[in-house]
């Protein structure tokens, strides 16, 4: 919704009034992406969203001090710390914890944001490697990246992607951690990510809003809970 604000550069739609509608149609919670470059969401929206939010606000955000500083001033329900380059569209995979440093960096903002009482969760490729790293690294919980998932759907060869997943939450949850899932997950292909029984939050934004155009957004909320919902008893 900011996104399309945005491109305007004007001060509609305004993703602070779609939550409210989002909220009365049912979710369970509002993500928001506070970018370095701000090129969406702007702190305005981020300080009038732990206002008015009732459910909860799930703070993206890169490992960056300005924007961990708002996070620690703002406290929301919990923050995902997620990879950010300048030139992308939307973010194209799960951080990179191989690297030393980077584990450094973001170990200390994990410890951070637990000592302002703040639940973090780490943006992560469905693989053993970021799964362990991230358990031992003391996150609370991993968001899987399903964006290989999403862009095998239509091609069919999922099978492959959905058994990747599924290990993925096996381990995180035996390591202790909760298991979210999000990127590229639309109406046709989030049932298959939905019936993986240990994960318990899926991130979905782009495809809600997308429909939210044709159909209104209470609308599009209700029918993304009912697939959801069938999905889940399906298991």
């Amino acid at each position: 919704m900011a996104t399309v604000r945005q491109a305007r550069r004007t001060d509609e739609p305004d993703p602070v009034r779609a939550a409210v509608l989002a909220e009365l149609a049912g979710v369970d919670g509002i993500t928001v992406h506070l970018r370095e470059d701000r090129r969406h969401i702007q702190d305005r929206d981020l300080r009038l969203l732990m206002q008015i939010v009732r459910t909860g606000v799930n703070l993206e955000l890169a490992v960056a001090s300005d924007i961990l500083e708002i996070a620690h001033e703002l406290r929301p329900m919990q923050v995902t710390l997620v990879p950010e380059n300048r030139e992308e569209v939307t973010t194209e995979g799960g951080l990179d914890l191989s690297r030393d440093s980077k584990r450094a960096e973001i170990g200390g903002a994990i410890r951070s944001l637990g000592g302002s009482g703040i639940r973090t969760v780490l943006f992560v490729d469905p693989d053993e490697e970021s799964i362990r790293c991230s358990a031992e690294l003391g996150a609370d919980a991993v968001e899987l990246h399903t964006g290989e998932y999403a862009n095998s759907w239509r091609a069919k060869p999922e099978e492959e992607q959905i058994e990747r997943l599924g290990h993925a939450a096996t381990l995180a949850q035996d390591l202790a951690l909760a298991v979210h899932a999000g990127h590229g997950l639309t109406y046709e292909n989030v049932s298959r990510v939905a019936e993986i029984q240990e994960i318990e939050e899926l991130n979905i934004g782009h495809s809600v809003i997308a429909r939210a155009v044709l159909v209104g957004m209470e609308n599009a909320v209700r029918e993304m809970s009912k697939i959801l919902r069938r999905a889940r008893l399906k298991t």
